[in-house]
């Protein structure tokens, strides 16, 4: 209940910013009849928890503006890939997209801490921090950026799949090749154990998987799954969890001083639910695709002791420019 109130009181707050905001402008002012057609985007498949969640919302923005409000939603990246999609809000031409943290950091830095490996003691650790006042801070800075957060999601925790044999300790991932996210905290941690990381943008990483141009990728299991990795040559799969992927629904500030006050309010009322939504779903479907991985034959390493991964990356720590949120984070834990 604490947090549905919090999330009212929010809601408020931006609603009343966007008044201040939208003061003189004719769509804030009136046009009851008109309907507002927004295009949501994001990188994943129809059926990833990211899709489900964003249609649920779409369809009771729907209902609730009796039509005034469609929401077209575009999976697979058809809008853009997830670094064009946070440009494209921050420009007004994207209105909507639920995105993982990394790309976000071009336009706020201090989002690459939720990157750290092991940040994270639990999932619920994580959603306590960032529904709480470290979450509200971040949320803040993207605002000046021209992004209005709406909730926080999650694509799951990210482990490592390849080709070449079994991962049960760091010395393993000696000399592999692994396709890692535009991030530079995950280049810094896979080079601390040892691999050989390969940045690029996930449209472009199946081809490279298939071809043998790397070996090795990091992602939760239901991304493997829904992007049939079995069949790009990943035969093992090794459950590090080494990075809890926080992602974000995420609102154009353009394009929500452009909505009359009263749809504004409920695009901003449902798009608080979306998150907490997606990660049920996440849950409830990560368990699926692990027994779908196995009886499509990839091997899943799932006792991995994780403590050398733990030591082994250490020194990213020490990279890390903005240390204070670190800490904040490690201390809202304790």
């Amino acid at each position: 209940m604490e947090w549905k109130k919090k999330m009212t009181v929010m809601a408020a707050m931006l609603a009343g910013a966007g008044v201040m905001a939208g003061c003189g402008d004719e769509a804030a002012g009136g046009g009851e009849e008109e309907v507002y057609t927004l295009q949501a985007g994001h990188s994943l498949p129809v059926d990833h928890p990211y899709h489900i969640a964003f249609q649920e919302m779409a369809d009771d923005i729907e209902e609730r503006t009796d039509g005034r409000v469609i929401i077209e939603v575009f999976a697979n990246s058809e809008i853009g890939a997830e670094r064009e999609l946070i440009e494209g809000l921050t420009l007004g031409t994207v209105d909507l997209a639920v995105s993982s943290t990394a790309p976000i950091t071009s336009f706020v830095p201090e989002l690459e801490v939720l990157d750290v490996p092991f940040l994270f003691e639990s999932r619920d650790a994580a959603v306590e921090v960032l529904n709480g006042e470290i979450g509200d801070d971040l949320a803040a800075q993207m605002e000046e950026q021209g992004i209005i957060l709406l909730s926080w999601g999650e694509n799951g925790y990210r482990h490592v799949t390849n080709s070449v044999h079994p991962i049960e300790s760091p010395e393993d991932l000696e000399g592999l090749k692994i396709r890692t996210q535009e991030n530079e905290i995950h280049l810094a941690a896979f080079e601390a154990l040892g691999a050989q990381p390969t940045p690029m943008a996930w449209t472009e990483a199946l081809t490279a998987l298939q071809q043998g141009v790397v070996d090795a990728q990091e992602n939760p299991a239901i991304v493997a799954d829904q992007f049939n990795l079995y069949e790009a040559n990943q035969k093992f799969m090794t459950l590090t969890g080494h990075v809890y992927s926080v992602a974000a629904y995420l609102l154009s500030q353009q394009t929500y001083e452009e909505l009359p006050e009263d749809l504004r309010e409920i695009v901003v009322e449902e798009g608080m639910e979306a998150g907490e939504r997606q990660r049920e779903l996440i849950i409830e479907m990560e368990a699926e695709s692990l027994k779908n991985l196995k009886e499509q034959g990839m091997e899943i390493i799932e006792e991995v002791d994780i403590a050398p991964f733990q030591e082994a990356v250490q020194p990213v720590y020490d990279q890390i420019e903005h240390v204070e949120l670190l800490n904040r984070i490690k201390e809202a834990q304790q």
